[in-house]
């Protein structure tokens, strides 16, 4: 196929390697102009993901019109919040045969939309036309073909076996599903909850606590999933625990770093400016903090990374809080 990968951070350059060399005609579209040229001088993307070569098949370019005209497929790599941005550029087109699929792991803040959502919104496609990509799987390892298992989903089952086929190699299996909101918010939520175990890290809590973030914090994703129509059995899959393990735990974790950061008493605006690369979770809090309200769904953990990121909250206070709220049942 022709496939189109928009955004040439580390990801969208990890996932463009890796459908070239699956045999697809690869276009890496990067913003910045003048790192375009880099990028093709080069074949090296230094900045995001040294020491991997890109293969001088994938066609690299800052021309959006070249990157989406007569495309297969398009996968969007771009942060969440940018999203709907970059698709009001694409103009008025026929975008009947083009598959667009999501690997931004987000929910955009202001309209509380998942990213299908907005391409729905923007593009006017159909259900048959968008899919996600999602689950446990950090560039830097998938880039070195380091064994990886994620999720490929869609509302039609034909389109998420398009993605998985498109995408599957010996060393990255992809499994599909018809969940295309469980695995869209189980990637978004779990990014909030890898904040608030980077905090436990980096206020010296301990193991028993990141524990008790992890599993609380999946069964906070589980409710508020199944409010807005997910499947119980996804948040137990790859794209909710699975992905929640590898970013509580993982060094590679952007969310997790800011946590940590942050347990250790840094002021978020201090830690985001020192940040190459963008931590989803930090915008994603306040839209998982607003939605819960609006759906009336208990969310404790999430309210309390929200309240520290931008209220500015203490996390001793806070865990002190949460550890003395009252007796419940686990289930």
């Amino acid at each position: 196929m022709k496939v189109s990968v928009l955004g040439a951070g580390s990801w969208g350059t990890t996932l463009a390697v890796l459908l070239s060399n699956n045999g697809h005609l690869v276009t890496l579209w990067e913003h910045k102009r003048s790192y375009a040229r880099i990028l093709n001088k080069t074949r090296e993307n230094k900045f995001f993901l040294p020491g991997i070569k890109i293969p001088k098949e994938i066609i690299i370019t800052n021309s959006l019109d070249e990157s989406i005209s007569n495309q297969h497929m398009i996968v969007l790599a771009i942060p969440s919040q940018f999203i709907r941005s970059v698709l009001q550029k694409f103009g008025k087109r026929n975008l009947s045969n083009t598959t667009f699929v999501s690997v931004a792991k987000g929910i955009e803040k202001e309209t509380l939309k998942t990213v299908s959502q907005i391409i729905k919104e923007e593009l006017e496609v159909d259900d048959s036309n968008i899919g996600v990509l999602s689950g446990p799987s950090h560039a830097e390892e998938v880039s070195r073909k380091i064994p990886t298992a994620v999720v490929s989903a869609s509302n039609v089952k034909a389109t998420a076996h398009l993605i998985q086929a498109a995408f599957i190699t010996s060393y990255f299996r992809v499994y599909s599903s018809v969940d295309l909101t469980g695995v869209e918010l189980g990637g978004a939520f779990k990014n909030v909850i890898a904040i608030g175990a980077g905090i436990v890290d980096g206020a010296k809590f301990g193991d028993n606590t990141k524990a008790a973030i992890m599993t609380r914090g999946i069964a906070e994703i589980t409710r508020l999933g199944l409010a807005l129509g997910a499947k119980p059995q996804t948040f137990s899959g790859l794209t909710g625990m699975g992905d929640l393990i590898v970013t509580c735990m993982s060094k590679h974790s952007r969310n997790r770093f800011v946590g940590e950061q942050i347990g250790a008493g840094k002021k978020l605006k201090n830690v985001l400016s020192s940040m190459k690369m963008v931590a989803e979770g930090v915008e994603t809090s306040r839209s998982v903090y607003q939605l819960a309200s609006q759906n009336d769904i208990e969310v404790p953990i999430a309210e309390a990374v929200y309240q520290i990121l931008f209220e500015e909250k203490d996390p001793s206070k806070i865990t002190y809080d949460l550890m003395t709220r009252d007796m419940k049942p686990e289930h």
